[in-house]
């Protein structure tokens, strides 16, 4: 009797083992196979705050994110700052102390993450790295050198959407930029860059986005990167890359003149290694402007 049982138990596990995933199965893999939770490098902002961010994406269900940011010291890196949200993005932000510091990411499924970790000096855009013609990582954004926009001094009014008609590409505002960036390239003997339509859609993009919903940083609040930006614009190939944004100039030269005074701004303006170039500028509902500018190299 004891063999008969032992095949009975033995067929009982294969059948198990080969049963088809049932419907609740099969829709949790495929969530868990979507579901990802990414964590930004913490950095300096214009207003002199340590800032990261964490973002849950592709997940259809609601989860616990939690984020930390810590500073690496000699023994035990302590948690200088937590938070957590339900609503699938958190962004941290606290007084800045020189140091060097990273973040980390979970959310309530065990899906942890790190960021590299950065040396931060408490000037505007440190932690960021520096623009490399190979590398594909923003620079600092300048502090506006001009005031926004007065009723009494009313702001340049430029497209709000990309050109129509002649294959030209960009607003008057944005060609001027163009133009004031070549003029400079030609004194330190680099070659035009063009305007490229594509470069140019996802400049502008930022810059509406930007404008519409009040923020400034090299980050989108749905935590695309400016290269996500470029690739979404159909961009494609390519060596290098690289963004200078700004905020608050009223007009080409004077956007210009803010991102020439920048040393990460104007290492992307005089790369040699660029031959394109997309310019975007797009005004909020104050008047103020929000300038992008995406360079590559192809």
């Amino acid at each position: 009797m004891r063999r008969p049982l032992g095949v009975l138990a033995a067929a009982a596990s294969l059948a198990a083992i080969a049963a088809p995933l049932s419907a609740t199965q099969a829709a949790a893999a495929s969530e868990a196979a979507r579901c990802r939770v990414s964590v930004a490098k913490p950095q300096v902002s214009d207003t002199l705050k340590i800032e990261t961010w964490a973002a849950r994406r592709g997940c259809s269900n609601s989860a616990l994110l939690r984020i930390r940011i810590l500073r690496a010291v000699p023994g035990k890196d302590p948690v200088v700052k937590s938070g957590a949200s339900r609503k699938g993005r958190l962004t941290l932000t606290l007084a800045c102390e020189p140091g060097t510091y990273y973040a980390t990411a979970t959310d309530y499924r065990g899906r942890p993450v790190k960021s590299r970790a950065v040396r931060l000096t408490c000037t505007p855009g440190s932690g960021t790295p520096t623009p490399s013609p190979t590398a594909t990582s923003p620079t600092p954004s300048p502090t506006p050198t001009s005031p926004a926009p007065s009723p009494s001094s009313p702001a340049p009014s430029p497209t709000t959407s990309a050109p129509s008609g002649g294959g030209s590409v960009g607003t008057a505002e944005e060609n001027e930029v163009v133009r004031l960036v070549n003029e400079e390239r030609a004194k330190g003997g680099c070659s035009a860059l063009a305007h490229d339509p594509q470069l140019r859609t996802a400049a502008f993009g930022h810059s509406a986005d930007m404008a519409a919903k009040g923020y400034f940083s090299h980050t989108s609040q749905d935590g695309r990167s400016f290269m996500d930006r470029i690739r979404a614009a159909g961009f494609t190939g390519g060596s290098g890359w690289a963004e200078n944004i700004a905020k608050g100039q009223r007009t080409p030269a004077q956007v210009m003149q803010s991102w020439m005074n920048s040393s990460g701004h104007r290492a992307n303006i005089m790369n040699c290694k660029y031959n394109l170039i997309g310019v975007g500028v797009a005004k909020d509902s104050s008047g103020t402007l929000y300038w992008t500018q995406d360079f590559a190299a192809r």
